[in-house]
């Protein structure tokens, strides 16, 4: 019996009853709650990996990695509460000769938005799941979090609640600061509860959408900040394909099949120049990679579905396929650029899995038009030499204007946890472009703006106050 995730009503109600004393707390006791997970957590790392392993078949060393990547994200957070920059503190002094009138004293600072919903991905069954970075983020704004499992990895998801319960209480965080719910109509049924303040998504388009139109049309609009997917165009010049082709095809090869190619930024996109021996080379590597399980098979009969009608879309040749139609293993597809042109609504999606599309070019100048003609993209990336930086601005200009993440002569796959990383790019990429889920700067999404106007000292917020008891960084004017 499943004694860990909570009706909905109940999750966000627990929630709502948290949120001022965790938008309240002290950064210090914040900071010491997201490190008190990181730690329990990783005191029950060979437990956790084991369970991940037997749901999600990703294999030990890599599943290790991502449980590592998950506590230091928990940890890496904590020194942002604990700096206080994101508050955005600004004060200006009242100044009766402000050149627009007499200035009021003004105090501005960013706050915790409320309760916010995460629905977990199946693919990183720690880094974007219950403990992940959306939940950290949202924590380190002062956000209590309800999280709706994936039915992926259940046994998983529910160990880690039951892990992240008790380091919360350990940490004296208020009851209700982190929930779990469970099962699709729970995930719709939260969203909708008028209490909530937002929700982050990772996962499929179609998924993505849905949940997004429920959040618009909701009688009160809350932000739904949603990663949806994208082929990740990767662009070789003719230089570099004659000067490194051997060594730009093992790399796209690894990047295209690494973890069965179930990432978000695995890059299915591969435009090349027709002459050359790079496509052969790709070929030649692509039938040496074996078939690897993947996450379930609702994933892979996606992945075989979604590869199986592009391949019969008008100008597709098969350079790679699987004796076994059903199989899940890598796929390669090509066609010319006229052709990828004609038909970009349909070769430009997302087939989720191992699948790669080599599109060939003759004249460089071409493909400006059709990199601008794609929708939104999380990267893009270039394969070329120095000495063409001249000649490559205006693709480089394209390849920026539709992606949210631009790469030079490196890979998509691995995006690091850092200050100055973007995960996100244009629709259909996000549903806010404007925004990241990796990195420090995905706790703006869960903070908004307050200004204070002329108010005594002592009902002001403690990071606006002259005392500043926090200790956080003030910017004052006059």
């Amino acid at each position: 019996m499943n004694t860990v995730a909570l009706a909905p009503g109940r999750a966000v109600a627990a929630a709502t009853a948290a949120a001022r004393e965790w938008a309240e707390a002290a950064p210090t006791a914040r900071a010491r709650a997201l490190e008190t997970v990181a730690d329990a957590l990783e005191a029950e790392r060979t437990e956790l990996v084991a369970l991940a392993d037997a749901e999600t078949h990703l294999g030990t060393p890599r599943l290790n990695g991502e449980l590592t990547r998950t506590t230091f994200q928990l940890r890496l957070f904590a020194e942002q509460v604990r700096a206080g920059e994101f508050l955005d503190v600004r004060i200006d002094r009242a100044d009766p000769q402000w050149p627009t009138g007499p200035r009021p004293e003004l105090r501005r600072y960013r706050t915790a938005l409320g309760p916010v919903l995460v629905f977990a991905a199946s693919n990183f069954p720690f880094a974007f799941s219950v403990a992940g970075g959306d939940t950290a983020s949202a924590w380190a704004a002062g956000c209590p979090v309800v999280v709706k499992a994936h039915p992926g990895h259940p046994e998983l998801s529910r160990r880690t609640a039951e892990i992240i319960h008790k380091a919360m209480a350990q940490a004296g965080a208020p009851d209700g600061v982190f929930g779990l719910i469970e099962g699709q109509q729970a995930g719709v049924d939260a969203l909708r509860h008028p209490a909530l303040r937002a929700a982050a998504f990772t996962g499929s388009e179609r998924g993505g959408i849905a949940l997004a139109r429920i959040a618009a049309d909701r009688p009160v609009p809350i932000p739904f900040y949603g990663e949806l997917g994208s082929v990740n165009p990767v662009v070789v010049t003719r230089a570099a394909a004659r000067a490194r082709g051997p060594e730009i095809a093992q790399g796209y090869v690894g990047s295209l099949t690494l973890g069965a190619g179930q990432f978000c930024t695995n890059p299915g996109l591969l435009f090349v120049p027709a002459d050359g021996d790079l496509v052969d080379e790709v070929v030649r590597l692509l039938r040496e990679v074996p078939a690897a399980p993947m996450l379930g098979p609702w994933i892979s009969e996606a992945y075989a579905d979604g590869a199986r009608r592009l391949a019969e879309q008008s100008g597709t040749r098969v350079l790679v396929w699987p004796d076994d139609e059903a199989a899940a293993g890598p796929r390669l597809l090509a066609m010319d650029l006229a052709s990828f042109a004609a038909g970009i609504e349909t070769a430009a999606k997302e087939c989720f899995g191992p699948l790669g599309l080599v599109v060939t070019y003759e004249r460089p100048e071409d493909l400006a038009d059709v990199v601008a003609a794609l929708p939104g993209q999380l990267t893009a990336s270039l394969h070329g030499e120095p000495r063409e930086a001249a000649e490559l601005a205006g693709l480089t200009a394209a390849l920026a204007e539709r992606s949210g993440r631009v790469l030079w002569n490196e890979w998509p796959t691995g995006v690091s946890v850092t200050h100055a990383m973007q995960h996100g790019g244009p629709f259909p990429a996000t549903t806010a472009p404007t925004t990241t889920s990796v990195g420090t700067a995905a706790v703006e999404r869960f903070l908004r703006p307050v200004a204070y106007q002329s108010w005594p000292q002592s009902l002001l917020p403690p990071p606006l106050r002259d005392d500043n008891p926090w200790g956080v960084p003030q910017r004052v004017r006059g």
